[in-house]
């Protein structure tokens, strides 16, 4: 970006990057609309800059502003998969699900069987709780599957359908087979299959794995102490490894790490994580209060891509040591928001 600066630094390619930078890495929403802005100008008819902005403001949590972005760069790219994709994605994060769904079908019609946009469909199906539809989508993906968030989404369906001898055996291949990206996605497979082996009261085989992914995660903690997703990734190794104190220590900070307040569309999820991490050691009411909150709140889970929704919470294997509290049960039953 600082070379593309020297040489053309008011080209609308310079100010994207520009604006981009701050976005993601600075954080600094403020002054990445005004580079945004400014690229409007130069390309008033591109679908590049509602499609930033969508963007910034979904982070801001200015919601109908983000959709109204969204929108407008359809109606100037309606053909674009990764608008359509994104836009889907914020409706589905305001659990407005059908909007999502026909975008989402838009997408498909443009591109069969395109297994991000086709597990972003089952996503929003195990959300309304119709495990039979999401299966559908999910035919195809494998331990082979190269998007994390297409084979989680896979990962989940086989938690909520409480078939975890599957799980773990697709987890394990995972782990063998598939040239992972970096330290921390492998990391992330262990932590998963730490959890599934859990459920399946595989302790010993669930504590070993855990210990894995904690002598993967320490290090990287270390060299990279700022990552929200590697705090809370050894969070979820430490509940495992039945550690509350470091275990709930770790939560919390990746929640000052990445705050609500700062990101949110990402920062509730990891409100979601210290609520796991609040169960695991008997502290039903922190973790129902937490659920409680987030079932009004837009955002994207860490556990689900969509947000966390009553059908949710009654299916998922992960929150029976919850079944029995009155509060949670009508947790459960209450409507979406």
């Amino acid at each position: 970006m600082e070379n593309a600066q020297k040489l053309q630094p008011n080209s609308p390619e310079t100010l994207l990057a520009l604006g981009y930078y701050q976005y993601w890495v600075l954080r600094d929403y403020a002054l990445a609309k005004t580079a945004f802005g400014l690229v409007s100008k130069l390309l008033p008819g591109s679908s590049e800059v509602p499609n930033a902005l969508g963007a910034v403001t979904r982070r801001e949590g200015h919601w109908d502003e983000s959709v109204a972005y969204w929108e407008q760069a359809l109606a100037l790219d309606p053909r674009n998969v990764d608008l359509l994709v994104n836009a889907g994605w914020t409706y589905a994060v305001l659990r407005q699900f059908p909007a999502a769904l026909k975008l989402y079908d838009r997408a498909l019609d443009i591109i069969p069987n395109d297994p991000d946009v086709m597990t972003a469909e089952a996503g929003i199906h195990q959300a309304q709780g119709n495990l039979q539809e999401a299966a559908k989508f999910l035919t195809e993906i494998s331990a082979q599957t190269v998007s994390d968030a297409a084979f989680g989404i896979k990962i989940t369906q086989l938690r909520l359908e409480r078939n975890f001898s599957g799980a773990v055996r697709l987890l394990q291949a995972r782990q063998v087979q598939f040239h992972f990206a970096s330290e921390i996605d492998k990391a992330g497979n262990q932590v998963l299959l730490a959890g599934v082996q859990h459920l399946a009261g595989d302790t010993t085989g669930a504590r070993a794995t855990a210990q894995q992914a904690r002598n993967t995660l320490e290090p990287l903690c270390k060299n990279q102490p700022d990552n929200h997703y590697v705090v809370a990734l050894l969070s979820v190794a430490y509940a495992v490894l039945g550690e509350k104190d470091s275990a709930l220590k770790e939560a919390e900070r990746a929640i000052v790490l990445l705050p609500s307040a700062k990101d949110r569309a990402a920062g509730p999820g990891l409100e979601e994580n210290l609520a796991l991490i609040e169960m695991t050691f008997g502290e039903n009411s922190r973790a129902i209060s937490i659920l409680t909150q987030l079932l009004q709140t837009p955002y994207g889970s860490s556990l689900y891509g969509s947000p966390v929704t009553p059908a949710l919470l009654r299916l998922d294997s992960l929150w029976d040591p919850l079944r029995a509290d009155p509060a949670f049960q009508k947790l459960c039953e209450e409507k979406q928001p």
